[in-house]
């Protein structure tokens, strides 16, 4: 009866062993996998585009578009906010946008709101997106769909804001 108890309890110490190995195993496994397959944001794209150059402050977009010559792009908006979140998802899965604000902007994306009060024309809410050209100036001409909210744009609006992008590198270039 000993031996059998004895027997017993080395089978199921065996099985346990097994079975601590197998799930180490796989930990292990996604952990390697994880790398390629999730990419963690850099900390200045806060998820609206990993591969893009963005600048920390106003100020330094405004400095770098008056020397590059190239217009600011200004999104603010709040992490926690459910249309924010949405926006930033098309934003972010656009490839023509993500070209372009690689290739044809000085990028900003704010969480709080910036001291200059022509960042907010027409209120302080949340998405928003305006295009300053690099004399400073704040584009007002481009605007989204919405009448009581000129400078937000939904997912929905993804064309329209691919339009006032092209737009603001067409003035641009053509201003300059």
């Amino acid at each position: 009866m000993h031996t059998f108890l004895f027997l017993c309890s080395l089978l199921l110490c065996n099985s346990l062993t097994l079975a601590v190995q197998r799930k180490i195993q796989q930990l292990r496994d996604e952990e390697e996998e994880s790398p390629a397959q999730v990419r963690t944001p850099q900390t200045l794209s806060r998820g609206w585009g990993d591969d893009i150059e963005w600048v920390q402050t106003y100020e330094e977009g405004l400095a770098r578009s008056k020397h590059s010559k190239k217009p600011l792009m200004v999104i603010h908006h709040l992490e926690e906010c459910p249309y924010s979140q949405a926006l930033r998802k098309a934003f972010a899965s656009s490839p023509e946008i993500q070209q372009m604000a690689q290739e044809d902007f000085i990028m900003l994306n704010l969480v709080h709101s910036s001291s200059d009060d022509n960042m907010a024309p027409d209120g302080h809410y949340v998405p928003r997106i305006l295009f300053v050209d690099p004399s400073m100036t704040v584009r007002a001409d481009l605007t989204g769909k919405y009448w009581n909210r000129m400078y937000t744009y939904e997912p929905e609006d993804i064309s329209t804001l691919i339009d006032n992008m092209r737009e603001a590198k067409l003035l641009l270039h053509t201003e300059l």
